[in-house]
């Protein structure tokens, strides 16, 4: 099985944000410090087997808020019928809105076909793979700014929580950490393939700390981030206890 079983030990770290004194990040360094990667296009066996070329965006992307939804509202407006298989005046037009809501009436973007609407088939020829990230690639900025929040931040989980410190105060908590199969909801089990503790996908040369920079400053802050790389870089040099069982499978 090259899906390593959840419930391993895990090395985790908690820090005051330096930005704000009422929230502490509690993050994963057994994840933070793995050698996962993407491996869309390059090994990906999509989490449905009816659309193994799709990888995760086979049900569309649900938006984090109104401003979210906005954002890629923006960047759809500079997608051309080149760098984009579904665009409404190219060879294969969308029949209606880019959006659609789902069964809670949440908006989202739509599902064509078994893939999000902006996943652009093997063979096109504007670029394999989501039409938002190829117009970022193409005009030089970081695909997290024009992409939905849930699509860049996957497989990493942020998650929030009030804590009692127990002398009458709290603080807000801030967890960094892996985007395991549960975090799906009970549907989660029943995907087919899924990447985040898939020894397939741990084969990037540098921890996912620095490769995935831009997201982790994007979710922490500047200083928050550099705060955790230290705390990363420290957790190597001591010998990086507890590293993550799908690197260690996938490791000569």
């Amino acid at each position: 099985m090259p899906e390593v079983d959840l419930g391993f030990p895990r090395t985790w770290v908690e820090f005051a944000n330096p930005d704000d004194a009422d929230e502490v990040f509690r993050c994963d360094l057994t994840w933070l410090t793995s050698r996962w990667t993407c491996v869309f296009g390059g090994g990906c066996a999509g989490i449905y087997a009816s659309s193994p070329d799709a990888g995760c965006c086979t049900l569309g992307a649900h938006f984090a808020d109104d401003e979210d939804q906005a954002r890629v509202a923006t960047a759809v407006e500079r997608l051309t019928p080149e760098r984009w298989y579904r665009h409404p005046d190219g060879p294969n037009p969308l029949d209606g809105s880019w959006t659609e809501t789902d069964e809670d009436d949440e908006p989202k973007t739509r599902a064509v076909e078994g893939a999000c609407v902006f996943h652009n088939p093997r063979g096109f020829e504007g670029g394999y793979g989501c039409a938002l990230h190829g117009l970022a690639l193409a005009e030089g900025v970081p695909p997290l700014t024009l992409k939905p929040d849930v699509c860049w931040q996957l497989p990493l989980r942020r998650q929030f929580r009030d804590v009692e410190r127990g002398d009458g105060t709290s603080y807000s908590e801030v967890q960094i950490g892996e985007y395991v199969r549960a975090g799906w909801g009970p549907g989660g089990h029943d995907l087919d393939w899924y990447c985040s503790s898939n020894t397939e996908a741990h084969v990037a040369p540098e921890p996912l700390y620095l490769t995935n920079r831009d997201e982790l400053v994007a979710l922490m802050g500047e200083s928050g981030y550099a705060e955790l790389a230290r705390q990363c870089e420290d957790h190597l040099d001591a010998g990086g206890p507890n590293p993550h069982p799908a690197t260690v499978g996938a490791t000569p």
